[in-house]
């Protein structure tokens, strides 16, 4: 035993070293007060793994590529103003719809994008209707198709998409890809080579690069877009791949949302793919090829809005907020990872005791654990406020929705967790039409039919070790 004293002595002394480094690093960040705490304990408890979680997962290298996309967002968005006016395109005469509750100026102060009337928004609740009408308008492109995902499979279903990029690219159409770097860590650089071969142009967003210390797992490019020729815009909860059309047998029928918009807000879209495309990439994209002029071809009134932590204040964690303390009659949720900061937990039971129909829809088969039982954890006082849950059963449940008073709703990439709210990069839509927002609910009241509702005394009398997994398990929530 005494052999080892040495190895263990130095092993000691570096988790001490590394601990006090971890908490000084966490403490010290500008972030919620409750993440700092998490790291603390992981890197208390998990001796020496808990520091190495941190570097992965934490904030140690974050605050840099972050501040670097916070200053290229200030940039960019004082440099595109001046060449909208010039290229005579509609974002610079837009300005603010007044809209239910006035949350239409508020999202503008927040970030997002102003409301923008005569727009033609399709909804789909049906993947593959969703997957064929994306490839329907790639397949009419004449000038460019631009690509931003979180996850791109090298499946059948991927590939179907790449093979059309390629085909588009060799027709002599602009493609670019910009997919993440760790949703999509399991794309093989082959199933990529045609398309770069055919003239494609494709980049992961901040790429893991070992030498340089970057791993990191968070600031994560969530969002999903395609717009095509900047007329025809798609985004929403759904990625690029099999088990998106419900061709995994594991998780079976996707439900998801997304949306198809044309008109003015297709702009706004274009200029969230460009503004990521020339961070990482510092290509410009400018000019009436890209940002046409748009005419009004529908009643639809979109606001797009974007989030990221380059924003000192989250646009969609501040839009959840307010349109939960802005409902009066009904206010219902969707999201497969429902996890709530206190402050919007709060909001949610004080909404309930105000007489608010409250329903939260989640997953009931997960994909990832940890965040399914951290959510679990706030069930139980949702159910006593009154609030009702329902897990869908009829597959998976990935559809990212809040819809209030049939007046207002969003729909977008997402979900209601720290995660999207604090770590990712995220992008959807603003719907001020009470017509979809009427299509959204009804798509939800549909789900509830495929769904159980959760009973408050029978939930309270599950078994210990799922209290002790969703205890355990939502110590470290504030950094999912």
């Amino acid at each position: 035993m005494f052999e080892y004293w040495p190895h263990i002595t130095i092993a000691a002394g570096l988790d001490i070293v590394l601990t006090a480094l971890v908490i000084r690093s966490a403490i010290m960040s500008r972030r919620n007060s409750s993440a700092a705490v998490a790291w603390c304990l992981v890197a208390l408890l998990v001796p020496l793994v808990g520091a190495g979680l941190y570097w992965i997962f934490g904030y140690s290298h974050l605050d840099r590529p972050a501040g670097k996309k916070r200053s290229h967002h200030l940039r960019y968005l004082a440099q595109h103003q001046a060449l909208a006016g010039d290229s005579a395109t509609d974002l610079a005469a837009l300005t603010p719809t007044q809209s239910w509750s006035n949350l239409g100026q508020m999202a503008v102060k927040v970030g997002a994008f102003p409301v923008m009337s005569g727009n033609k928004l399709t909804l789909f609740t049906e993947t593959q209707r969703a997957f064929d009408s994306l490839i329907e308008a790639i397949w009419a492109a004449k000038h460019h198709v631009h690509l931003e995902y979180f996850i791109l499979r090298g499946d059948d279903t991927g590939r179907k998409l790449l093979d059309l990029l390629t085909q588009k690219a060799k027709a002599g159409v602009e493609v670019r890809l910009l997919y993440d770097a760790v949703g999509c860590v399991h794309l093989k650089r082959s199933a990529l080579r045609p398309l770069v071969k055919a003239g494609g142009k494709v980049h992961a967003f901040l790429p893991i690069q070992v030498l340089r210390a970057r791993i990191q797992v968070n600031l994560r490019n969530h969002r999903k877009l395609t717009i095509v020729d900047g007329r025809v815009g798609f985004t929403g909860g759904m990625n690029i791949g099999d088990e998106y059309l419900g061709k995994n047998p594991y998780f079976g029928y996707w439900r998801d949302t997304f949306l198809r918009l044309e008109g003015p807000a297709v702009s706004a879209l274009q200029r969230v793919f460009v503004e990521d495309w020339d961070f990482g990439h510092s290509e410009p994209l400018d000019g009436l090829s890209y940002f046409p002029h748009l005419t009004h071809v529908g009643d639809d009134l979109v606001q797009v809005i974007e989030s990221g932590p380059d924003q000192t204040l989250n646009a969609n964690r501040q839009m959840f907020f307010a349109g939960i303390v802005s409902a009066r009659e009904r206010l219902w949720i969707a999201s497969p990872y429902f996890v709530p900061d206190d402050g919007l937990v709060d909001a949610l039971r004080l909404a309930q005791l105000r007489g608010v129909d409250v329903r939260i829809l989640c997953l009931k088969k997960p994909d990832h654990y940890v965040s399914f039982y951290a959510g679990r954890f706030y069930w139980e006082d949702m159910l006593e406020a009154g609030v009702k849950i329902f897990q869908y059963t009829k597959g998976m449940m990935h559809s990212k929705v809040m819809a209030v008073d049939g007046q207002w709703a969003i729909v977008g990439s997402a979900n209601f967790d720290n995660r999207s709210m604090r770590l990712n990069f995220e992008v959807g839509c603003i719907l001020h039409t009470p017509a979809r927002v009427a299509e959204v609910e009804a798509a939800f009241a549909h789900d509830l039919e495929d769904a159980e509702q959760l009973d408050k005394d029978a939930f309270a009398k599950r078994p210990r070790y799922a209290r002790v997994a969703e205890n355990v398990c939502r110590l470290v929530s504030p950094i999912l």
